[in-house]
């Protein structure tokens, strides 16, 4: 199945990977979305960190709806997965933009000396949350302290986080690793394990009483399906980026109107989503991409004062091993201005 079965951030490992690697479009089968009948047509390829699933879903309905086409591009989508690397194709020019599942991983390539900043942001929050049970709800940060909490080692770095962020001690709780199974909950081993909020079929084993702890309520701020562009293609090919992105707003803004209409879409693009659990979870997908903010100022913005206490979090956990990056370097509203009579403004 294509969605997204690592309900972790990516660590600094996998973040950084790539001096070595195979840039293969067809990855996940379909990549090519976009009609090439127009001579005249500027080809961009996206490089996704992960494979294509829900949280594309805006994305793909761009591309069958003839967006991008209407906006003079040729468009491929570069899936990602467990031993793609996202970074290299866009710094060598491979690919024109790609995006990141979490703004971290941005943040960590920046302060490793590569020039890539954000330009936009597809959800306003992460997806990443805790899940406890009734019988010991932890409903707050402050509940963890003498529980024993699962999480993967890939997502240990986002706890120690949250924890300085909350001023809580780590060894007033119990931390254990977990894999991506959410039985250790349901079984007792532990008061509470991790994963996205986007992976319905997985949560479905907790059940419908689950308590959700999301991320945004922890106090540490994150984006998610962050779109990323180099300092030179900010710099010499802003045009296209704007145009790209004004066609994925109108996709997210079809699929915020027509959401069932749109998940068939994506079935029928990427056969390997399931039409019912797909069905499920995109009221969810589309509480991630809207709220008061979008309906103020459109999809895709982001707070630059987010991602510098981000940074700040980050630094003070010791997670940029060669110093923190500038806030400045890391992201533009460069594109964002450009489209910003055509973002959809939905809250």
């Amino acid at each position: 199945m294509t969605e997204r079965t690592n309900p972790t951030m990516p660590g600094r490992r996998t973040i950084l990977k790539g001096a070595a690697f195979t840039f293969a479009a067809a990855a996940a089968g379909i990549s090519l979305l976009t009609p090439r009948d127009s001579k005249a047509a500027a080809k961009v390829v996206v490089k996704y960190d992960w494979l294509m699933s829900n949280g594309q879903i805006g994305d793909i309905v761009a591309a069958k709806q003839g967006f991008f086409q209407a906006e003079g591009l040729d468009v491929e989508f570069s899936p990602g997965g467990p031993n793609s690397a996202t970074v290299p194709p866009v710094v060598t020019g491979q690919a024109q933009f790609g995006q990141f599942s979490d703004s971290a991983q941005l943040l960590l390539a920046r302060a490793s000396g590569v020039p890539v900043k954000i330009f936009a942001c597809g959800f306003r929050m992460a997806p990443f949350a805790f899940y406890s049970l009734p019988k010991a709800p932890i409903r707050t940060v402050q509940d963890m302290v003498g529980k024993r909490i699962g999480i993967q080692p890939t997502a240990r770095y986002v706890l120690d986080a949250i924890l300085l962020k909350n001023n809580i001690d780590p060894s007033s709780l119990t931390i254990t690793n977990i894999g991506f199974d959410m039985t250790p909950l349901t079984t007792g081993q532990v008061g509470a394990v991790t994963g996205w909020i986007t992976n319905t079929q997985a949560l479905s084993i907790i059940g419908p009483d689950r308590i959700d702890l999301m991320m945004k309520d922890t106090g540490l701020p994150s984006y998610a399906n962050v779109y990323f562009a180099t300092d030179d293609a900010l710099q010499n090919h802003a045009d296209t980026l704007a145009a790209a992105l004004r066609a994925i707003a109108k996709g997210w803004a079809w699929t915020h109107e027509h959401p069932e209409d749109a998940v068939k879409l994506a079935v029928e693009v990427y056969p390997q989503l399931d039409l019912a659990i797909e069905l499920k979870t995109v009221p969810r997908i589309l509480s991630l991409s809207f709220d008061a903010a979008t309906g103020k100022d459109g999809w895709g913005i982001f707070d630059p004062a987010a991602i510098a206490e981000q940074i700040s979090v980050y630094d003070k956990i010791g997670q940029f091993k060669s110093g923190a990056p500038k806030v400045e370097d890391c992201y533009s509203t460069k594109i964002l201005d450009m489209t910003a009579a055509d973002r959809p403004k939905i809250a």
